[in-house]
């Protein structure tokens, strides 16, 4: 979280317990640690709300990329809408024809 090497931990515990003196400095570094404790747990939920946002973002998108299905019956409709016609047209042109060479 902070770039913050050993020696600077040092120089920050020495000033602490030349500030605090030895018999508050337990209770303070206690202190320290729980509030680091709940902002490391603050950060870590608003992170994972964030990455579940993003996530959540994605598959709507990729939901919006996939074709509805009545868009694709549609489609299957209007391409397979001239070869049924002209199969429909063949049927009655050979109907015809039998029904004439019947008649003769």
């Amino acid at each position: 979280m902070f770039d913050v090497g050993f020696s600077e931990m040092v120089l920050i515990g020495i000033v602490a317990l030349l500030v605090l003196g030895p018999e508050r400095l337990p209770g303070a570094a206690r202190t320290v640690g729980a509030w680091m404790r709940k902002a490391r747990h603050s950060f870590d939920a608003v992170r994972a709300e964030v990455e579940r946002e993003l996530h959540d973002e994605e598959l709507k998108k990729a939901m919006a990329s996939v074709p509805r299905p009545s868009e694709t019956l549609a489609s299957l409709n209007e391409t397979l809408q001239a070869p049924t016609q002209a199969i429909d047209d063949a049927v009655k042109t050979a109907s015809d024809v039998a029904h004439v060479a019947d008649k003769r």
